[in-house]
C-alpha cells in the first residue's frame, strides 16, 4: 500500500538554512491577450461546474469560500495543463511550477532572468531562483541513494519547489545534517527542518484477509464495518478471540482490539481497528478478484453462496438451511445458516457472500476442501444489530445502519417463535413454518422459508 499520510503545513521549524535563495517575482501580464494559461483555463472548463460536495469539502478544509474553491479548481486544472508547455519554454532553466493563494494563482520559476518576461506573457507569475528543477532532483536522488544510512529520525525528504531547496524533516537535526554531509548530495542545496512527523503506512480492511490474535492463532476478516464515535473495524467469529484481545493484520502490523465477542450461544465478534487501517466495502475473492459488498439481503435456501478465508481462499456452494443450531465441543450455537461450502481451520470469521450481498461470518463445520464439507455461518445482520454497527459498502458509503424495526405488527426481532405461531407485520398476518429465534433481516415478508403469509 502506498502511504496515505500527507505532510501537515506549518508544523515544521527551520533549524538550518544552508543557502539563501534569491528570488525575484514578476507579475503575470494582464490584458486581453489569450495567454497560455488562458488557453489552459478554457480546456479546464469541465471544472467550472464541479460536484457541490467537492466544493464544500475544499471550502471547509482549506479555509476558503465556496466561490474561491470553485475558481481554485479551474486554476489548478489549468496549471497542470500548462506545466508541460512552461517546461518546454524554459528548457534547462525550468525550476518548477506551483499554485498559491486562495484561488490557486499559478507561479513558475526559472534560473534565467531573461525568461521572466516570457513567463509573465504566458499568464503566470514568474520567479527567478538559483537552482533548476533538474538540479534539485539530482540532489534528492543523491539522498535517495544514501537512504540506507539515513537516521531513523529523518523519515522524510522532498524537493521544495517554491523554496528552491531539498528539505529533510527530522526530530534530530544534528544527525540529519551529518547524514546529508556524507550522502554525496550538495549540502548547500539542502535545508534541514525540525519536525516530529513519524509517517506510517495505511492498510485496507477487506473481507477474507487473514488476521492474527495476540501472538498465536489466525482467523479471517468477515466484513468491514463502521460505528459512530469509533475508527470502525470488522466483524468476525466470536470463537476467534475474547473481548480485549489484540490483533495484527495479514502483514503482522498492529491492527486492533476485540470490542465485543460472544461464543458459544452465538459466534460473533467485532474488532475496532486503529488509524493505520481503513475499512472498505469489499471482499478479497482471491482467484475471483476483489468483490464489492453492496448490502446484506438474506439469501434463501437453495441460493448460491461463496466464502472467502485465509486458508482455503475462495469457495462456493449453496445455502441449505437457515436458523440452524450446531453443537461444537465448546457448546451450542443457535441461529446459524448451514451451507454446502467447505472450509478449514484459519477460515473462521471469514466472509460468506451471495452475489454482492453480505451474508455472514464463518463459524465452523465438518469435512474439508479436499473431500468436501459442510460449513455454518453466523448471519451478519444479527451482528450489526447487536453492536450497533453499519456495514461498509463499495463506493465509500455505508449501507443504512440495521436496527430493529416493527412497522405496526406483533413480529419482533430476537424473539423465539414455534412452528405454527402467527404474527402480524406491516398489516399482514404470517404463520411460522420453522421454529426459530427471529433477528433483524429475517422479517416475515423477506424470509418465505420461515414465514407464510395467510
Amino acid at each position: 500500500m502506498l502511504p496515505r499520510k500527507t505532510l501537515t503545513a506549518g508544523i515544521a521549524l527551520a533549524v538550518t538554512t544552508l543557502i539563501a535563495v534569491p528570488a525575484v517575482a514578476f507579475a503575470a501580464r494582464s490584458g486581453p491577450d489569450d495567454t497560455l494559461f488562458d488557453q489552459a483555463r478554457t480546456s479546464a472548463s469541465i471544472m467550472s461546474d464541479p460536484p457541490p460536495g467537492l466544493v464544500d469539502a475544499l471550502a471547509r478544509d482549506l479555509g476558503v469560500t465556496t466561490e474561491q474553491a470553485g475558481q481554485r479548481l479551474v486554476n489548478e486544472a489549468a496549471a497542470a495543463g500548462v506545466e508541460p508547455r512552461l517546461r518546454a519554454l524554459l528548457g534547462s532553466a525550468y525550476a518548477g511550477t506551483w499554485v498559491t493563494g486562495p484561488t490557486a494563482t499559478p507561479v513558475a520559476a526559472t534560473t534565467d532572468p531573461s525568461k521572466a518576461g516570457d513567463l509573465a506573457a504566458a499568464g503566470v507569475q514568474a520567479r527567478v531562483v538559483t537552482r533548476s528543477l533538474d538540479r534539485l532532483d539530482q540532489v534528492k536522488t543523491a539522498l535517495d541513494q544514501a537512504s540506507a544510512k539515513a537516521p531513523k529520525t529523518a523519515p522524510v525528504w522532498y524537493v521544495d519547489v517554491p523554496g528552491n531547496t531539498v528539505v529533510v524533516l527530522t526530530s534530530t537535526p544534528s544527525k540529519a545534517a551529518a547524514w546529508v554531509r556524507t550522502s554525496g548530495a550538495d549540502p548547500s542545496a539542502v535545508r534541514v527542518v525540525r519536525s516530529d512527523e513519524r509517517p506510517e503506512t495505511y492498510y485496507d480492511v477487506r473481507g477474507g484477509d487473514a488476521y492474527y490474535i495476540g501472538t498465536g492463532s489466525r482467523c479471517s476478516v468477515g466484513f468491514s464495518v463502521t460505528r459512530a464515535g469509533s475508527q470502525g473495524g470488522f466483524v468476525t467469529a466470536g470463537h476467534c478471540g475474547n473481548t480485549g484481545a489484540s490483533t495484527t493484520g495479514h502483514n503482522r502490523v498492529a491492527q486492533g482490539t476485540f470490542r465485543g465477542s460472544s461464543f458459544p450461544g452465538n459466534d460473533y465478534a467485532w474488532i475496532e481497528v486503529n488509524t493505520q487501517w481503513t475499512p472498505v466495502g469489499v471482499v478479497n475473492g482471491y482467484s475471483a478478484g476483489i468483490l464489492p459488498v453492496r448490502g446484506s439481503a438474506v439469501a434463501q435456501p437453495g441460493a448460491s453462496i461463496c466464502r472467502s478465508g485465509s486458508t482455503t481462499q475462495w469457495r462456493c456452494g449453496s445455502v441449505q438451511q437457515l436458523n440452524t443450531s450446531v453443537t461444537y465441543p465448546q457448546g451450542t450455537v443457535s441461529g446459524v445458516t448451514r451451507t454446502s461450502v467447505c472450509a478449514e481451520p484459519g477460515d473462521s470469521g471469514g466472509s460468506f457472500i451471495s452475489g454482492d450481498q453480505a451474508q455472514g461470518v464463518t463459524s465452523g463445520g465438518s469435512g474439508n476442501c479436499s473431500s468436501g464439507g459442510t460449513t455454518y455461518f453466523q448471519p451478519v445482520n444479527e451482528i450489526l444489530s447487536t453492536y450497533g454497527l453499519t456495514l461498509a459498502t463499495q463506493g465509500g458509503g455505508p449501507s443504512p445502519t440495521i436496527t430493529p424495526t416493527n412497522p405496526g405488527g406483533t413480529w419482533a426481532p430476537n424473539t423465539p417463535y414455534a412452528t405454527g405461531a402467527t404474527v402480524t407485520y406491516g398489516g399482514a398476518t404470517y404463520r411460522c413454518l420453522q421454529g426459530h429465534t427471529s433477528q433483524v433481516g429475517w422479517e416475515p415478508p423477506i424470509v418465505p422459508a420461515l414465514w407464510q403469509r395467510i
